[in-house]
């Protein structure tokens, strides 16, 4: 299977300038204006000859120390297989040092550039998220910040209120949208979901308790905010941890509401190999959930993706977080699993075991670079054939 892409014509498109002069368009086969990597705005992929203009945005979130660039590969290829169907915006509002300010500060300067983007394609009517890693905490947060509850056949002006259910919705049928747009695919890659404390969720550790406790001591020296947030450290303002506030809808942020919202969640994660995301986290399953080394099948089409779950069971009420003096850190994880699957998950195993790549499965699993990690070409692959639109 020939998975090198060949493009022909698709382009980089910058964003529209406050002058209104008319978009620059880069050929990214153009090796004098391929360095994406410094864009300040992020940037956009779309093709250059569709026929019908594509209503449906898809945003990418890089994840830790990360560019717009790491999803390069995967945007382009959205764009080739769906060049009538999609717009593709990877994000660069939080790249390289940016990704150590915490999930909340990056997932505010997301939902900012988010409005930004919906409003330079107006066209568009329904949004998609595929974020990595540490990104797709952000993209959670991000939506709940996005997220209103709308009256069927209201306003879709951008400068309306985001982030609280509008009172008319007392009284009439509501929808749900996020940035103003119809929520359809939330997809995550090696995200963890469920923080890197303990339990092997930062495999890295090899699971040695003084390893991982000095971790969750000392990540914030490394990784700043964000470590601290990764590690459930935080205790802003005398809360819980965010990760932990981030399973419930607050008062301000309807966290959960904007993650059911969406038509479709999706859970890709590496079951061995990721040195920095376990599976367990990745995946939002317990240790005994996780399928049997003899359910891992190689797929023909997918020979990387071992293991597809469809998920329909929802579970019942809201979880209640608590304060931090009535709320043990040993049940933290158990909390965010419940608090996550009252939603449904379709969870896609991946695995790298007989690839020469697999030491670099985080990366590989998104194909940040082609030639370092072209064997997760199969993963994007199944994610495009997959997607709903």
């Amino acid at each position: 299977m020939d998975l090198i892409p060949k493009l022909g014509k698709l382009f980089f498109v910058t964003p529209q300038n406050k002058t209104n002069q008319p978009l620059e368009i880069i050929d990214p086969d153009d090796n004098n204006n391929n360095n994406l990597t410094t864009r300040k705005d992020g940037f956009d992929v779309v093709s250059a000859d569709n026929k019908l203009q594509p209503d449906h945005l898809v945003i990418m979130v890089n994840g830790i120390i990360g560019s717009a660039s790491d999803w390069g590969y995967a945007a382009k290829q959205f764009v080739k297989m769906l060049p009538d169907k999609v717009i593709v915006h990877c994000s660069e509002c939080n790249s390289s040092t940016l990704t150590f300010d915490g999930v909340d500060r990056m997932g505010e300067r997301l939902a900012e550039e988010v409005m930004e983007v919906a409003k330079r394609w107006p066209q568009v009517s329904k949004i998609s998220f595929v974020a990595h890693s540490l990104g797709g905490l952000v993209a959670r947060y991000a939506i709940g910040k996005l997220y209103e509850n709308r009256p069927v056949g209201g306003s879709s002006d951008s400068n309306d209120k985001i982030g609280s259910d509008s009172e008319q919705c007392n009284e009439q049928v509501c929808e749900a949208r996020i940035a103003g747009l119809k929520p359809v695919n939330f997809i995550t890659v090696a995200t963890p979901h469920l923080g890197s404390r303990g339990h092997r969720q930062l495999p890295l550790l090899c699971g040695v308790p003084f390893l991982e406790k000095s971790a969750s001591q000392t990540a914030h020296w490394i990784a700043g905010r964000s470590g601290k947030h990764l590690f459930l450290t935080d205790n802003d303002d005398g809360e819980l941890p965010l990760l932990i506030r981030m399973v419930n809808d607050s008062k301000d942020i309807k966290f959960i509401s904007a993650l059911g919202s969406f038509k479709r969640r999706v859970a890709y994660a590496n079951a061995n190999y990721d040195h920095m995301v376990g599976w367990e986290t990745s995946s939002i399953r317990r240790q005994h959930e996780l399928p049997k080394s003899n359910l891992l099948s190689e797929n023909e089409k997918y020979p990387h993706v071992v293991y597809v779950e469809q998920d329909q069971q929802e579970a019942s009420g809201a979880i209640q977080n608590g304060t931090p003096a009535s709320v043990s850190p040993d049940d933290f994880e158990e909390m965010m699993i419940r608090g996550l699957t009252q939603k449904p998950w379709e969870r896609v195993d991946v695995s790298f075991q007989n690839s020469s790549q697999r030491y670099v499965a985080h990366s590989t699993i998104q194909v940040k670079i082609y030639w370092l990690n072209s064997d997760g070409a199969d993963v994007v692959l199944h994610m495009i054939d997959n997607f709903s639109l």
